[in-house]
């Protein structure tokens, strides 16, 4: 077997290729090129469980980043357990193949509990006073402190939230290279989230993200020129690309409008009450999953939300099953949005009411995805002061929140999960390997690496 690393530079699209990635555009001229069909959708979770187990969501059931979990009434975001998965994954097949094959899944998504041979994911201590420190998990579980104690604490607060920065991608990248150096496993997975920050914030403004692309550059070269020079096979992928928007639907305050939303009154705040509701909306990016609790009702709510200015697609019945979406966690309509539009997970009508987490770092409570986490308000000039003096409270043992977060989703200039018009804006698979098509689906990238591992 040929010892193979997989490096998934997240957001990187050929529209991004050229004087910010002299690395990656030279790497691009020696290899061979191909356009991967996005998976749909075209989120985190979805890509890179389509490539992963060469099977579709239908199958496999990561439907996105997160859904309504049924019998808990409860929607979750960033679940961990790879027994989410519901089929095989590469790792398995090959380990039928050759007994002496092993893989590091160094930070792709649901990386608890799998058959890989080492692992490394973010998992923060939540600390019984409130406070998130940042930490990882492992297997072995000696991996976690070797790492740390050699590197440092993972910067997780540079991973996620207004402080993201280069630091996190680097830090996995070192991450990688010292387990490879012990344990050289067969096949090493390993995820750089950088590009997929300011591209969000900004959009394609090459004059933000250039500092990005260049370092996100820097960090494939360090990757790519140790694998190469233990004769290892590198390919460099993505999951998506990131296209402008300007438009973020509030779809949950349409369906409050028509009486369908639960909502549960706590301390004045307002909450979502999911298991209450009639229809909701479990918002990902550029797709919403609408879940109705009478099945009766399907088309009626679907001729409304056709209605909705920034919708673009209203999928249910048969149609879900031709796009790979015919899975129990699925909505029974999943709404994909515009080119120029988003969803945003937004219920309340006004601000002052919104729950408290809406104004804090909080991917596990919120019914959605919020990209604004990654903001502060820029004309709110109080705002570091504000920043400062909450952390001095934290250090002198006060509790206190981060309620930093603005409410102002037209911040946000870039988005992902619908299929990109142009090429130049699809993720991309990138290796020596020679591969005779130059579009290949989702689910193709399983058979690809497959084959680079064992040929």
């Amino acid at each position: 077997m040929n010892k193979t690393v997989v490096i998934n530079v997240v957001g990187l699209t050929k529209r991004l290729l050229g004087a910010h990635t002299p690395f990656l555009t030279t790497f691009l001229a020696s290899s061979k090129q191909q356009f991967i069909q996005p998976a749909f959708p075209a989120v985190t979770c979805t890509a890179q469980s389509n490539y992963l187990t060469g099977k579709l969501p239908t199958n496999h059931g990561i439907i996105g980043n997160g859904w309504y979990f049924k019998e808990e009434c409860e929607v979750k975001f960033w679940r961990q357990s790879n027994k989410l998965v519901q089929v095989p994954k590469l790792w398995d097949e090959l380990k039928k193949t050759n007994p002496n094959f092993t893989c590091a899944n160094m930070f792709w998504w649901y990386n608890m509990y799998s058959t890989v041979d080492f692992s490394v994911t973010p998992r923060p201590n939540y600390l019984a006073d409130g406070r998130k420190i940042p930490d990882i998990y492992s297997h072995p579980a000696e991996l976690r402190d070797t790492l740390q104690n050699q590197l440092g604490t993972f910067p997780l607060f540079n991973f996620w939230g207004p402080k993201t920065s280069i630091k996190s991608s680097q830090w996995i990248a070192d991450a990688t290279i010292k387990t490879d150096q012990l344990h050289n496993p067969t096949l090493t997975l390993v995820y750089l989230p950088h590009l997929d920050y300011n591209i969000q914030r900004y959009g394609l403004d090459f004059s933000k993200i250039g500092k990005d692309l260049s370092e996100i550059d820097t960090v494939v070269k360090q990757l790519v020129s140790y694998y190469e020079a233990r004769q290892a096979s590198v390919v460099v992928l993505s999951e998506y690309g990131i296209t402008n928007v300007n438009n973020p639907v509030h779809i949950n305050r349409y369906l409050r409008k028509k009486g369908w939303l639960g909502i549960r009154v706590e301390r004045g705040l307002e909450l979502l009450d999911a298991g209450a509701s009639e229809v909701f909306a479990v918002a990902d990016h550029q797709i919403a999953h609408v879940y109705i609790k009478n099945k009766a009702r399907i088309e009626e709510v679907a001729a409304y939300l056709k209605e909705i200015d920034g919708v673009d697609q209203v999928i249910k019945g048969n149609d879900k099953e031709t796009l790979g979406m015919a899975h129990e966690r699925a909505g029974d309509i999943v709404l994909v949005a515009d080119s120029k539009s988003w969803f945003t997970y937004y219920f309340w009508e006004d601000d002052a009411k919104a729950p408290d987490y809406a104004r804090m770092v909080d991917i596990h409570k919120k019914p959605g995805y919020d990209p604004v986490e990654m903001l502060t308000d820029p004309k709110n000039p109080f705002v570091v002061p504000k920043i400062v003096g909450k952390l001095l409270k934290k250090k002198l043992g006060f509790r206190t929140v981060m309620d930093v977060i603005p409410l102002k989703a037209e911040l946000i200039k870039g988005s992902h999960g619908r299929v990109p018009e142009d090429r130049d804006d699809w993720p991309i698979f990138m290796s020596k390997h020679a591969f005779k098509e130059t579009v290949i689906s989702s689910t193709q990238v399983y058979s690809q690496l497959k084959q680079i591992v064992t040929h």
